[in-house]
């Protein structure tokens, strides 16, 4: 292992190269960006059987530290998760190329001819924890949008990334692009980390990806520009005017799709006039999914469960619970999500259109949602191909972050020696 003076000389070649690397990738055309995207997706298909072996050793050993089960469930690989993932850099492929995109702007009474262009943001710093699949999906969009990229994986999924990256590595070579388009650092001292934070020279911005300790320390250290992604306490207000079959299956497929997505419901709000008639059966439901059911004190009148605390209503299980409120009306629903949510996803189920208008305008998050569950929260179902985080900021990007995302714009003036006057 290297000693600090070491890891920070490392740190300092790995952002002096990216920079680099950076120019050469924001002049790339179209066609070499997906040339270069489709030789990736071959060497991950060609050495599949490879990544599973490198993160079944990544979930034995992190199963063996007892790592949260929501934590494994993100860091596991399957067939089925690789070719999602190579899936998805088919599909970056095969989006519009946001680079060098030019929106006209109003004519200006000077004469002056004023539009906006699309431009790299440059260089990418991604820091995550377990979800392998991200080193590719992060590098895909990076590559995609003239942007070069520095991904710093949790230690649990050193190995998983590892390999992947190699793919990345050998997918540039082969279509002569410089290595450091895509840097994966290779150690697992969290001095790096701390050096990455620091290197506003070399980066332009820093995606965390992870737990809320990790979003909040990093925001909190980095010199760079953040764009972060708090937890996910996502809710689904049943209003008394919902289609209570839709209602059932929305409320169970948003909990229990998977629990350790950030997309998860973590909070099921419920209208007065139908608590009665919904909530037992859902609770039947839940229960047979092994869901640990919390409630309110009217929820406790009608289920035998656990009462909620107020800890619970600011809290992102990732795990088989759930939090139950009974409220009055779409107001006092609104009022709970602003007041309790993290501005990530938030869902009506009604069917009265002026009811969800007025949720969907009102709920301050960054995704709203009207008669779908939350767990549709994904970049790649939104039609971006992938996604290097959700951002729950308002500020440079709110929502999944894709290709637009990864961007930044610039004016362009143009003109024939008009002259200003005082």
């Amino acid at each position: 292992m290297r000693d600090s003076k070491d890891i920070k000389s490392y740190m300092e070649a790995i952002g002096s190269e990216a920079k680099t690397a950076s120019r050469d990738l924001a002049m790339l055309s179209t066609e070499k960006k997906n040339s270069t995207l489709m030789s990736i997706t071959e060497c991950l298909e060609k050495r599949k059987a490879e990544i599973l072996v490198a993160n079944e050793e990544d979930v034995s050993e992190a199963k063996s530290k007892e790592i949260k089960e929501a934590l494994i469930d993100r860091l596991k690989l399957t067939g089925s998760r690789i070719d999602a993932m190579i899936s998805g850099l088919k599909s970056v492929a095969e989006l519009p190329d946001p680079i060098g995109s030019i929106t006209k702007l109003k004519p200006t009474p000077s004469g002056i001819k004023v539009s906006q262009m699309r431009v790299p943001l440059g260089v990418v710093g991604i820091i995550y924890e377990s979800r392998p699949n991200v080193t590719a999906d992060a590098a895909a969009l990076c590559l995609k949008s003239g942007n070069a990229c520095i991904l710093k994986g949790g230690t649990e999924a050193f190995k998983s990334n590892t390999v992947i990256a190699s793919c990345l590595s050998e997918g540039l070579l082969s279509e002569g692009l410089p290595e450091a388009s895509v840097q994966l650092i290779n150690t697992t001292d969290r001095e790096a980390v701390k050096i990455l934070l620091g290197m506003d020279k070399w980066v332009d911005v820093i995606i965390p990806r992870g737990g809320k300790g990790l979003v909040k320390l990093i925001s909190n250290e980095a010199k760079v520009p953040v764009i972060k992604h708090l937890d996910g306490i996502c809710h689904v207000y049943l209003d008394k005017e919902c289609d209570q079959k839709k209602a059932y299956s929305i409320a169970l497929n948003a909990k229990t799709y998977r629990y350790g997505i950030c997309g998860a419901m973590e909070t099921l709000l419920v209208h007065e006039k139908i608590a009665e008639d919904v909530l037992p059966l859902l609770a039947e439901a839940f229960k047979e999914k092994g869901v640990e059911l919390r409630g309110c004190e009217l929820t406790l009148r009608l289920l035998n469960i656990v009462m909620a605390t107020e800890e619970d209503w600011v809290t992102e299980y990732l795990a088989p619970i759930l939090s139950i409120k009974i409220v009055d009306g779409l107001g006092s629903a609104i009022d709970h999500i602003n007041n309790f949510g993290s501005a990530h996803t938030d869902c009506i189920v009604t069917e009265n259109k002026e009811k969800a208008s007025f949720f969907l305008r009102n709920v301050d998050s960054s995704s709203v949602m009207h008669n779908v569950p939350t767990c549709w929260a994904d970049g790649f179902e939104y039609g971006l191909g992938a996604e290097v985080g959700i951002s729950t900021d308002k500020f440079h990007a709110r929502g999944p972050v894709g290709l637009e995302g990864l961007t930044s714009q610039k004016y362009l003036v143009e003109g024939d020696a008009e002259l200003r006057g005082s």
